[in-house]
């Protein structure tokens, strides 16, 4: 049996050239056993045209350096195989993040400013000893908090959001998944009225239309309807006490 002929359909634009304008580019390219869409793109590059623009790392789904719309989805190039796609593959860039050219853009300035916005970080009054041993913790909790910690930031969930593709601020699925990680790490100190700051607000918890793409098409099934859920309880529950007088800020 002979193998398909693939139609590929892909974007064209580097914002960076003078005179060079957004435009679809046509290659064909005959399908190999076990191809994936990444293997494809680099055939494409180094064997007909050098100048496509797009991004990788690692090549094993761990870098999201690759993501892209597939035929209108965004998802992983090197864990999408071409056998599981029509003959016709039209690829895109994510929206939302600003473009390099072609199907690369920068999701690390964007990530690197959702970090900063949920102050991603345990935050303690204690002081750091460096010869004292780790804190034990219970396995049961140690996966809980590793479960958002999956996430590897490929911008899958942020490029399907509604709310995100409308609004720059919203800080999407994935950043309500950063916030919902250390709410449950008892290391953190920051109380309820503190989160509320952060996310008790339509850029945050409240901003979600609850049609749940990003969890549709998050290309490592990180839970990011369960973390929204976790939350906007933990939010609604804290916005009515500060209302109340009942609450208030840590430290």
């Amino acid at each position: 049996m002979s193998n398909r002929q693939l139609t590929f359909s892909i974007f064209r634009f580097n914002p960076n050239l003078p005179g060079d304008k957004p435009r679809m580019q046509e290659y064909k390219l005959e399908e190999q056993k076990g191809m994936s869409l990444f293997v494809a793109l680099t055939k494409i590059r180094e064997e007909i045209d050098p100048t496509l623009m797009f991004d990788f790392v690692c090549r094993a789904a761990i870098c999201g350096s690759c993501a892209m719309m597939i035929n209108g989805r965004p998802s992983l190039a090197c864990k999408t195989l071409t056998k599981d796609l029509p003959s016709q593959i039209t690829l895109m860039p994510l929206p939302v993040f600003k473009l390099i050219g072609d199907l690369s853009v920068d999701t690390g300035t964007w990530f690197r400013d959702l970090q900063v916005r949920t102050e991603s970080w345990v935050h303690t009054s204690k002081k750091f000893d460096p010869k004292a041993l780790e804190e034990r913790m219970d396995n049961e909790l140690a996966v809980q908090i590793y479960e958002p910690e999956r996430c590897i930031e490929c911008g899958c969930c942020v490029a399907s959001c509604v709310t995100a593709n409308i609004r720059e601020d919203f800080l999407g699925a994935t950043g309500i998944n950063r916030v919902a990680r250390f709410m449950i790490d008892p290391r953190d100190e920051r109380s309820d009225a503190d989160y509320f700051e952060v996310v008790g607000n339509e850029d945050g918890a409240f901003g979600c239309v609850g049609l749940m793409a990003c969890d549709d098409n998050c290309p490592i099934e990180v839970p990011l309807q369960t973390q929204l859920a976790f939350v906007r309880r933990k939010m609604a529950s804290a916005g009515l006490k500060l209302e109340s007088g009942g609450l208030r800020k840590s430290g």
